[in-house]
Parts: C-alpha cells; structure tokens; sequence
C-alpha cells in the first residue's frame, strides 16, 4: 500500500474542510440576505414613524404662528439651534399652497405642494401630510430615500463584514474538528499502511465511527484468511521439504555406498548419475525450505545486529563446501559495516542465494565482487547479459535465464521473498553500467543507527 495521495484525488479531510467552511459561508450570507431584508422593512417604518411624529408635533407650532402672524408676512425659516445635518424636513402651508413655515433644509429638499394627507413615496422623497383646521393648515413632512437605502446598505455590510475574518477562522476551527474527528480513521489508514511485509495481524478498531467500523471488520477478516492461505502454502512448502530429506539423505548414503562396492562399468555409472540425482534433488529441497523461511516472516529483528560477521561466515561456507572462496572479491567498509534490524539468518540465506547464483552463472576465471555498504548489499559478477524483458521474471520461482549452469530456478526468487518480507528493495541490473556484459544484484535497506 502507499500512502502518497494520487494526483487530483482529494482527502476526505479537505474535502470536509473545503465543504464546512463553504456551507458556513452560504449561510451566513443568506443570513445577512434575510437580515437585510428585515431590516430594511424595520427601517422603514422607523423612519416613517419619525416622519408622522415630527408632522404631528410640528402641527400645533404652526397653528399657534398662524394666530400670532399678522397677514403679509413672508414664510418663517426656523433656523437651527447648532450645525447639524437635517434627515428629516418640513414645510407648512395654507389652505391655498402658500407656505408658512419651514425648516432650514426644506428647500433644498423641494417637497412638492398639493399632496394629499398621509404617506407618499417619490423617486427621491418619501413624504407625509397632514391637515389640521379644516384644511386651511397642512404639514408636509419629507425624508431622502438615499439615507434609507444607505442605512440600509450600513446596516447589512455590518453583517456581511465579520464573514471576511469568520472564512479564516471558519477554515481553522472546521480542519481542526474534523482532524480530531477524523484521527481514529487516519490511525486506522497507517495501520493498514504498515500491513504487509509478512505482518498480517489484524487491525485495531477501537475508537473507529460507526461508518467505518465494517469497512475495518472486512479488512480483517480478509487479513485473517489471507493469512491462512498463505499458512497452509508455506507449511505445505516446508513440510514437504523437511519429509523428502531425511528418505533423499538415506537413499544418498546407500547410493553412495553402492557406487564404492561395484566395481567399474555401466552399473557404477548409473549409480553415480542416481547419486548427482539425488544431490540436486537434496539441494531443490534446501532451496524449498529456504523458501518456505523466506515467505513465512520472522524477518526483522527486535535487536538490530552487525551483517559483516554474518557475510563472512555465508562466504567461509561456501568456500569449505565449494573451494571457490578465491574466486569471491569482498569488500566491507573500515569501519565494520553497517547495523541492520534484518534477521541474521534471514540475511545468511539472502546474501548466499545470491553469492552461489553469481558464482553459478558467471564467466570462468572472473571474481563475484560483494559489497557490503551502509544501505546497501551489492553482488556482481561477468557473465552473458540477461535481457532486459527476463530480468523481472527471474525473481519468480524456477525461472532462468540464458544459461546452461545446472539450478533450480530458486536463488532469485528467495532473495526476493526476503526483501519483501523484510520491506527491503532487490534491483537486478544487466549488463552493469560502464561494462558490456555482467550481471547485478542491489540489495537497497535502511541500516540501524550505531549506539
């Protein structure tokens, strides 16, 4: 599995975030839409309240002037008492339109004459009238409709202002719930990350929503049976190996017996083809338990352990049983080698694999170069190019390549087993770069800190 998210796939916490915050957005604003509309309406009919009150207290102060005016007198501006700005103006009239009284701003508002009593709304004003006196005294009260709308306007980008500082903090508080929300889901996305390399242990549910608590159940018990197929292949694997050897050992040693009892002929012969036989049928069944290790898991060490010992030892072996230590070209750092977490055994078996196929399959009189590296574990020797499309299939189980070396097809395939019980990288290359022909094979680990 990898944990790398796929080009234009979005995680589930983006897009909860992203569809959070636009939610709240959206509402806000319809919040503020029907705000303003309320308030537009409240305006309303704040203001036209304003308007009858001032029209109606304005009424009697007119008709007392009226008593105290003499006849010909021009129309009385009442001068304000301080600057100010003036929202709401009013004009007094007589029955025949003349105008008695005024405030300081009614002719800049030009409150048009001969409007009937009540409210009135034009393009730019909305008035009020009233009559007192049977008609011979009307009170004009007039408003801009500009200072309602821009009322208005004050009153709702007073809503729709906090939404810019709200997006932000929306944005942070949504992330941070659905992180927390979503950290059971994300502990059980890494936990299945690290199944694999031989770890098929079922997965924690606790704490899982109830969404995902079935997905976690399935994940499981497909865990638990793939555990169990591949427990019945390798026991199959391995006990098959460990029951041929004991009767492939026997009929060896008499085999072997028999062919120092007959004398020279064809009967000597035939026993020592049965006898090279039963050798390479031993050696199958060693590589089919090797196998059967390789794929079982119990890789990885609890205690991380030096691999240069171990490198040494596989090489001495190999030397005591084939002769051929001479022809192995060792090289391991000054400073001992590096520390790895890869169980000893299950490294033996890997870097012998890998030394026997390189001696096996290489020129006559060419050295197997070994290094052993910080992160690296590297085997090469010269020898025919495998092309390029058969070097995948090697690392498959008794597939070869060009070659008329006796094998079995194995080598390959167990080093690659390993590295991928162990979570390591195999990379075989042919020809080795900067030569024309040979044979290549990188081991690639993370190698333990040294204490």
């Amino acid at each position: 599995m990898s944990g790398h998210r796929q080009p234009g796939r979005w995680s589930l916490r983006r897009r909860l975030g992203l569809w959070l915050t636009v939610a709240v957005a959206a509402l806000w604003l319809a919040a503020a839409t029907v705000a303003g509309l309320v308030l537009q309406h409240e305006i309303g009919e704040v203001f036209d309240s304003a308007l009858q009150e001032v029209a109606q207290r304005v009424l009697p102060l007119a008709y007392s002037e009226l008593l105290s005016r003499e006849a010909g007198d021009a129309p009385q501006h009442m001068a304000p008492i301080g600057p100010h700005r003036e929202y709401i103006t009013y004009v007094v009239r007589d029955g025949a339109g003349r105008v008695l009284l005024q405030s300081s701003d009614a002719e800049l508002m030009a409150i048009p004459a001969g409007l009937a009593p009540g409210f009135r709304t034009s393009d730019r004003l909305r008035t009020y009238t009233e009559a007192a006196v049977r008609g011979t005294i009307v009170v004009t009260t007039a408003e801009d409709l500009g200072h309602r709308a821009a009322a208005v306007r004050r009153a709702v980008a007073a809503l729709i202002w906090p939404l810019v500082a709200l997006v932000p903090i929306a944005l942070a508080g949504v992330w941070l719930s659905v992180r927390l929300s979503l950290k059971p889901v994300l502990a059980f996305r890494r936990a299945i990350e690290t199944r694999g390399h031989g770890n098929l242990t079922p997965v924690a549910t606790a704490g899982l929503p109830e969404e995902i608590a079935p997905v976690a159940a399935a994940v499981n018990a497909l865990l638990e049976r793939l555990r169990g197929a591949l427990e019945a292949e390798r026991g199959f694997t391995a006990n098959s190996a460990h029951e041929l050897r004991t009767p492939i050992a026997a009929a060896l040693a008499q085999t072997q017996r028999l062919v120092a009892e007959l004398p020279e002929g064809p009967e000597r012969e035939r026993a020592r083809a049965i006898a090279g036989a039963l050798r390479r049928l031993s050696r199958l069944s060693e590589k089919l338990l090797q196998l059967a290790k390789a794929e079982g898991g119990g890789l990885v060490a609890e205690v991380p352990a030096p691999l240069a010992p171990v490198l040494r030892h596989v090489i001495a072996d190999i030397d005591r049983q084939t002769g051929r230590g001479t022809d192995i070209a060792l090289s391991i750092p000054a400073n001992g080698g590096p520390l790895s977490d890869l169980d000893p055994d299950a490294f033996a078996i890997l870097a012998r694999n890998l030394i026997e196929n390189a001696l096996k399959h290489g020129e006559p009189e060419t050295r197997v170069e070994v290094q052993l590296d910080d992160g690296l574990f590297e085997v090469a020797n010269h020898g025919p190019v495998v092309p390029a499309d058969l070097l995948a299939g090697l690392l498959r189980p008794f597939q070869r390549g060009p070659t008329g070396a006796e094998g079995s097809g194995l080598g390959l395939a167990i080093a690659a087993a390993i590295c991928r019980g162990a979570g390591l990288t195999l990379d075989l290359t042919s020809p080795i770069p900067g030569t024309a022909d040979g044979f290549r094979a990188t081991v690639r680990f993370p190698a333990a800190p040294r204490s």
